[in-house]
């Protein structure tokens, strides 16, 4: 039987989205950032069945059941974990190896050979920016203001001539099917081998894992073959480790600096690397191609509002339509970035006007209704009758989509304010809309109707304050390993955790994050149905965290306030118990109670 590589079964996790999955068997309404319904593994007439799309977990409330995309199917089709791969392979379109074990060991040995080609392919290029044969790429870099920090952190680079990487990587070791695997060479009907990127400035490609799997190379002056039209931009061809449309460029870059809260997608590399420069990490480029659902799910994912910071000009706002729709049917909290001095795109503005000013226009960027009236009131004449009723019905129509009463109350007080419309007409064209199809909606939808939980439903875990901790513990490790781990690892042991499945659970939480290994799939660490349960909960739990180096410092002082509680009790009982103690023993005693209840005191 076939044994699934890591890297198989995380591409179809990222190839099905937990709520597209999830639709299919429940109907789901959002709420917030999640998604709810009645869970389908009991009865309930109230939703508890909880989806996090930023999580990709599914959890009740009501009986407990949670896990992610491969567990749900599990569940919901009776089936084991490798039939469920199979199906959501088959979903998405992904080929699974037919092949025994040894086969597939030889692909992942490839993909593991691709990578570090990869690699060492982007340090070559980045040395070769430095050397004298690098010039025209030198002053193409002086030229855009690009300092060598950016250079190193983006590891910029350079290609040379016909068949120089080809040559080096056959110096490291690397066979031609490595090479010819990786797209990075191809080999002519003559035999030769031709390197793909020649003079071309490089742009190594990381996915969220920091492994570089592409390249991007621009054309550079000298590079133009005479009377031969050259693209500005190339990109790898797909191969084994790189799919076009998957992943985001910047994005590594973006989360290494910041926890993300707003994230800004922009078209090309430059744009993306300036700002960078200048200050404005939260940024990430769309990879020279139209955004993707893929893409817009890795936008979801890592920020709570996405910002669409495309070029001005006519293709810009046409793939700013594009990533719209994307994103709107994603869930995600919209955001158009409008600049105030007509550029051609942020690159340009910020060196013009500086990071403080674009960071103003990031901030005031409008929102999805109000960039869809401003497109209507440039085509329309307002002062024309019937474009002013094209206006209104329009405008109704993107009103009608808003499940807020009142944002939906906001927009109308607005719009009738900025466009002299009453809005009792306004109301009056959406209740149109609204309610004009409500009966045929009622009958296709009766039975299906989810009403928004008016309270989350508690789950049936009893927690006395001590398990209270120890879950948050897990749910800081989960969320927010780089800032909770050495601290808490420091101060609370595993050994100190005294719920039982905490204990086995943090401990192999610590384990993971000691050998650097990434927790995002914390899920996937554990075999158990029930541990897989709790563990959803945990993690879809409302901890209610603002901000989570306080979070952290809150969890350190209560263990330590119970390290003194303890300390105090026994250091009462052995003083209760002085027949066999010197009264200099009696003395220390005393002395250290003194000394833990002033701490304790200081403390409250």
């Amino acid at each position: 039987m076939a044994r699934y590589s890591d890297e198989i079964i995380d591409e179809i996790r990222r190839n099905n989205d937990i709520v597209d999955v999830i639709s299919q068997y429940v109907n789901l309404k959002k709420s917030g950032r999640s998604f709810f319904g009645l869970c389908p593994f009991h009865s309930e007439k109230s939703p508890s069945f909880a989806v996090s799309p930023d999580k990709q977990i599914f959890h009740c409330f009501g009986c407990g059941a949670g896990g992610n995309v491969f567990h749900f199917i599990q569940k919901v089709e009776n089936v084991g974990f490798k039939e469920s791969v199979e199906m959501l392979a088959n979903r998405a379109n992904i080929t699974l190896p037919t092949v025994d074990d040894g086969q597939d060991n030889k692909l992942a040995h490839l993909k593991s050979r691709v990578y570090e080609i990869n690699k060492q392919t982007a340090q070559f290029y980045h040395e070769n920016l430095y050397k004298p044969t690098a010039k025209v790429a030198q002053e193409y870099i002086k030229k855009r203001k690009l300092d060598n920090n950016t250079l190193k952190t983006f590891l910029i680079g350079y290609s040379g001539n016909f068949n120089e990487l080809y040559n080096y990587l056959k110096s490291q070791g690397f066979t031609e099917e490595e090479i010819l695997a990786s797209t990075l060479v191809n080999k002519n009907e003559k035999g030769e081998f031709i390197d793909r990127f020649r003079k071309r400035l490089m742009f190594p490609i990381q996915d969220e894992r920091g492994r570089v799997i592409a390249f991007g190379g621009r054309i550079l002056e000298d590079s133009k073959i005479q009377n031969v039209k050259m693209p500005k931009y190339i990109n790898s061809s797909e191969n084994i480790v790189y799919s076009k449309g998957r992943h985001l460029f910047g994005l590594y870059a973006a989360k290494q600096k910041q926890k993300i809260d707003k994230m800004i997608i922009v078209e090309g590399y430059m744009d993306c690397i300036s700002l960078h420069q200048r200050g404005i990490t939260n940024v990430v480029a769309s990879l020279g191609t139209a955004l993707t659902e893929a893409q817009g799910r890795l936008l979801r994912n890592n920020s709570n509002q996405v910002i669409i910071g495309y070029d001005a000009d006519g293709a810009g706002q046409a793939a700013t339509l594009r990533g719209l729709e994307i994103l709107q049917n994603l869930g995600c909290d919209l955001r158009i970035l409008q600049l105030d001095e007509p550029v051609k795109d942020p690159d340009e503005y910020i060196l013009k006007y500086g990071p403080e000013r674009l960071q103003r226009c990031v901030d005031n960027a409008i929102s999805l209704v109000e960039f869809k009236v401003k497109l209507l009131k440039n085509k329309l004449d307002l002062n024309h009758p019937n474009d002013k009723i094209k206006f209104l019905t329009e405008i109704a129509k993107e009103l009608a989509k808003i499940n807020s009463d009142l944002e939906k109350e906001v927009y109308v007080d607005k719009i009738a304010f900025d466009y002299k419309i009453s809005k009792e007409a306004i109301y009056a064209e959406i209740n149109k809309l609204t309610h004009g199809n409500n009966r045929s909606e009622r009958m296709l939808n009766e039975k299906k109707i989810v009403k928004k939980p008016e309270q989350e439903i508690k789950p049936k875990v009893q927690e006395d304050n001590a398990t209270k901790k120890e879950n948050m513990i897990i749910y800081l490790l989960i969320n927010y390993p780089d800032q909770s781990y050495e601290k808490l690892r420091e101060k609370i042991g595993y050994e100190k955790i005294k719920n039982e499945r905490n204990r086995q659970i943090i401990k192999k939480l610590y384990e993971e994050l000691e050998k650097g290994n990434s927790i995002n799939n914390a899920l996937d660490l554990f075999q158990d149905e029930e541990t897989i349960s709790f563990l959803s909960w945990v993690m879809a739990y409302d901890f209610e965290i603002t901000e989570a180096d306080k979070a952290i410092e809150d969890i350190l002082n209560n263990y330590e306030k119970d390290k003194l509680i303890s300390m105090r009790n026994e250091i009462i009982h052995a003083l209760d118990n002085t027949e066999n103690l010197t009264k200099d023993e009696i003395a220390s005693l005393e002395q250290s109670l003194n000394e833990v209840i002033l701490k304790l005191a200081r403390m409250k």
